[in-house]
């Protein structure tokens, strides 16, 4: 049992606000490459207007997720969460949001869970001057997958957490590429000149059933099975980590969302399109998606994280 689950184990439970949302000002200052691309990036986590807790969570480095302080030692050496030590393995440009599932406190759980151990099982995969592609998939598709286990034995330690599981979709930036990947159905979208590219693919019943020509896209969207399951995080499928990528080189003026099903189930393809292509601050994107998710009546927690590739050159709020 790893070092983080004794951690957790040791206490009653999650010591986290059940109400907890996190957004934070535009970041600036995560390089891609030196002098000619950087990464500014927005993130918003709200638990919604129906839900009682917040089963999202994100990845952004070096800033601490929705449930941030409920660890002490997950980074090594004794250091707390936030703190230097325990950031050291955190590996440069990666981001990830999970959206958990299960009953009581399973799905707020493992999604922090996802967002917590991904990074490090990367990170002692990835060395940072890592840019051979294969290499960079193994890497990721091996640390979901030891995630994926951990989050399995985990689940029947402690009666709450029992059945637990969580999507995940992630996005890490290497010097000239991009590699996607998702496990479930919160989605990644790139924007580049005007045309939005969903860049993964929705795990669930209702989705295999339109790839099997059982049923049509247009039934797609109201299908009882729309928001049914059959990969994710915590399942015996996902063993093997994510089965598809998407590896593509990053150019000036790319905008990157990933987000949970509180968004892209309620806010169209459309809006999304127009909001990420007139908005050139990533943070007030994000809040505008999240509003209209609210306003269209999201019965889900909502989370929108979004990436703008600009040039280094580039006065702040351009791209």
């Amino acid at each position: 049992m790893s070092r983080w689950w004794k951690g957790l184990t040791a206490t009653a439970g999650p010591r986290h606000d059940p109400e907890a949302t996190d957004e934070f000002a535009t970041l600036s200052s995560l390089t891609l490459l030196p002098g000619r691309l950087r990464l500014r990036v927005g993130v918003v986590s709200v638990r919604g207007n129906y839900r009682e807790h917040n089963e999202d969570n994100f990845y952004v480095p070096g800033k601490r997720s929705v449930r941030h302080d409920s660890f002490g030692d997950i980074g090594g050496g004794g250091h707390g969460e936030g703190e230097g030590g325990a950031m050291t393995l955190d590996p440069s440009n990666l981001f990830i949001v999970a959206d958990g599932m299960g009953g009581q406190q399973a799905g707020e759980q493992a999604s922090l869970m996802a967002v917590e151990l991904i990074p490090r099982e990367l990170a002692k995969r990835l060395p940072p001057d890592q840019s051979e592609p294969r290499r960079v998939q193994e890497a990721i598709r091996e640390a979901v997958a030891e995630v994926n286990q951990e989050i399995l034995g985990s689940s029947g330690t402690i009666t709450e957490f029992s059945n637990m599981g969580t999507t995940v979709v992630l996005a890490q930036f290497r010097p000239d590429k991009v590699y996607v990947a998702g496990i479930g159905d919160s989605r990644a979208y790139r924007l580049r000149e005007g045309r939005l590219e969903q860049l993964t693919k929705d795990h669930s019943l209702a989705d295999a059933l339109v790839e099997a020509g059982t049923i049509t896209r247009e039934e797609l969207p109201t299908h009882k099975f729309k928001n049914v399951l059959y990969l994710y995080l915590g399942s015996k499928d996902a063993r093997s980590g994510p089965e598809d990528f998407r590896v593509m080189d990053v150019h000036v003026g790319d905008r990157f969302l990933m987000a949970s099903d509180g968004l892209t189930g309620v806010v169209t393809d459309d809006d999304i399109a127009k909001i990420l292509g007139s908005v050139d601050d990533p943070h007030q994107a994000a809040v505008q998606l999240k509003n209209l998710a609210l306003d269209n009546d999201s019965k889900d927690n909502i989370t929108c994280l979004i990436v703008h590739v600009v040039s280094d050159g580039l006065p702040a709020g351009n791209s």
